[in-house]
């Protein structure tokens, strides 16, 4: 099976919905099934409800998943098997405190190298060992470092190669016997026979590592990988968490349609023949070898164009903002100069408020008494000529007080279709001015 693992430490980023999809996507390529697994493993760092907030927006973007599990679960398996590592010398306890790892971190920034674990607990003995455990000294397990060079075939970016110097002798067990990110990740990846991981390329320096662990568990069944690269902002930044349009939480209640973002997820990175499709469409053409190499740039003004696409497929669009079926006509209207569902709420709600332009208020006041006490004509024309003959207004002290007291707002859609659809209740709206 595939899987996305997300972590609930925070809003839904884009990159990672962009994960969910495209292993979504290939998983029913495939005719594999695709698992949701919540890595929990950070108790400090997770946030009550994130989980339940992630699944939602997945069921809200179509995504489709055979099951959930939560790597917390799995905590007993994670320590048996770094127990087996321990017994087979695979691993060692270390009991280096973190003032000396720091002053070893530090020593390696003054110096300009990348820091690496020294080694030093790797040569106690056996006696030195159950000593320090006898005087309860906190300690934590780390994997010994590969002998030779890890390499695998990236699906994206090619041949991949890492020495033993850059796997490094890391934790795979904390103090408080939890396991580390790496060390979770490889076992429940063996554990779920998953086939294939799809992630982004911030992930690529953790392959090797689990590589690493599952040969030294005797896992022979191949993983294969493939690092998306990653998304930039405007300015060719890496796109950041604290950026507000990086969160789909944010994007969503802007307004956009979940069905548009990932239309627009889908297309970053890649080419197709058409740039307006479903989820389901996309399963028909997406290929994940021909995504770019390069990182993709997040463009608002693309989303916004691919969601005002989405938005004209919505047949009856007063019921799906839940309003009256007969202001349809007007939303209409409003959706066809909109961006997004927030826009068109918001031009919709405005014209039940009060209009505070003042530079039009007595050419309103004149045209407000002379619409409410008269028939309304059937014809814009014939309204229009008779308005414009009765209260003596013309050209801008016409049309713009006008355009006001309907949706109060000076500019917008031609007053002749909304006079069309708004004429039922149109006296009901005036008199609010």
């Amino acid at each position: 099976m595939l899987r996305f693992a997300p972590s609930p430490t925070g809003d839904m980023h884009v990159g990672n919905l962009r994960v969910a999809i495209f292993n979504y996507i290939v998983a029913k390529q495939r005719g594999e099934k695709f698992l949701i697994r919540i890595e929990d493993t950070d108790k400090e760092r997770n946030i009550e409800g994130k989980d339940k907030e992630i699944l939602d927006i997945l069921n809200l973007c179509g995504i489709n998943y055979d099951k959930v599990v939560y790597q917390s679960n799995n905590f007993h398996i994670h320590q048996n098997l770094a127990k087996k590592l321990l017994e087979e010398n695979k691993a060692f306890v270390c009991f280096c405190d973190e003032e000396e790892l720091n002053f070893q971190r530090e020593k390696a920034k003054i110096e300009k190298r990348p820091y690496r674990y020294s080694g030093k607990c790797e040569s106690l003995s056996k006696k030195e060992v159950e000593k320090l455990m006898r005087e309860k000294k906190e300690f934590v397990v780390r994997i010994k470092k590969p002998t030779a060079d890890i390499k695998f075939i990236d699906e994206i970016k090619g041949k991949m190669q890492f020495t033993p110097f850059e796997v490094d002798s890391f934790v795979i067990l904390r103090a408080d016997y939890t396991p580390t990110y790496n060390f979770a990740c490889s076992v429940d990846d063996m554990l779920y026979d998953i086939s294939l991981v799809i992630r982004g390329e911030d992930h690529l320096s953790n392959t090797p590592k689990q590589i690493h662990i599952r040969n030294l568990l005797g896992y022979d069944k191949e993983i294969k990988y493939a690092h998306l690269p990653i998304i930039l902002n405007e300015e060719g930044k890496k796109l950041s968490k604290r950026e507000r349009h990086s969160s789909v939480k944010y994007l969503l209640k802007e307004g956009y349609l979940p069905q548009a973002i990932v239309n627009y997820l889908i297309l970053l990175g890649n080419s197709f023949k058409r740039e307006i499709f479903t989820l389901d469409e996309a399963i028909e053409f997406f290929d994940l070898s021909k995504i770019s190499k390069s990182p993709a740039k997040f463009d608002i003004e693309k989303l916004k164009f691919i969601n005002k696409a989405h938005m004209k497929k919505i047949e009856n669009i007063a019921e799906f903002l839940g309003y009256h079926k007969n202001y349809n006509e007007l939303l209409e209207i409003f959706r066809d100069e909109s961006d997004t569902l927030k826009e068109i709420k918001e031009k919709f709600e405005r014209i039940f408020e009060e209009c505070e332009d003042e530079e039009f208020k007595n050419e309103r006041e004149i045209l407000k008494k002379e619409i409410l006490n008269n028939e309304l004509e059937e014809e814009y024309n014939d309204f229009k000529n008779r308005i414009s003959k009765n209260t003596g207004l013309k050209g801008k002290k016409l049309f713009m007080p006008l355009r006001e007291l309907l949706i109060n707002q000076k500019h917008g859609a031609e007053i002749k279709d909304l006079y069309k659809a708004m004429r039922g209740y149109l006296k009901d709206i005036i008199k609010k001015r």
